[in-house]
């Protein structure tokens, strides 16, 4: 029996936490940057729509892999069903995710 994977993956964006769901995460031939394929959203016919999760289906909309610095990424879990995928966009936040600190720093060169 197959079983289907699902992972939540928790990465920093130009100073947002991004958190999304896919069914394929790994580490590709491209030195230092994680591949994320099959993004997992809600259904778009459900009544209830999150303004949160419907910017990240329309930034990924016809994004086939997407590839992300290791660096920017703060965990990878893998789940038993998807929950909602959502931006943070609390400055707070994205700089310092726990214990874990963004080399990005907006403003500098």
């Amino acid at each position: 029996m197959s079983e289907k994977h699902i992972y939540k993956i928790v990465f920093i964006n130009r100073e947002q936490v991004y958190e999304v769901y896919a069914k394929s995460v790994y580490q590709g031939d491209m030195y230092g940057f994680v591949i994320v394929e099959d993004f997992v959203f809600g259904e778009k016919s459900t009544i209830v729509v999150d303004p949160g999760e419907e910017k990240l289906r329309t930034e990924f909309e016809g994004v086939k892999r997407s590839f992300i610095p290791m660096h920017e990424i703060v965990r990878i879990d893998q789940v038993e069903r998807r929950g909602m995928a959502k931006i943070i966009s609390d400055k707070s936040a994205a700089t310092s995710v726990g214990n874990v600190s963004s080399l990005y720093v907006p403003g500098k060169k």
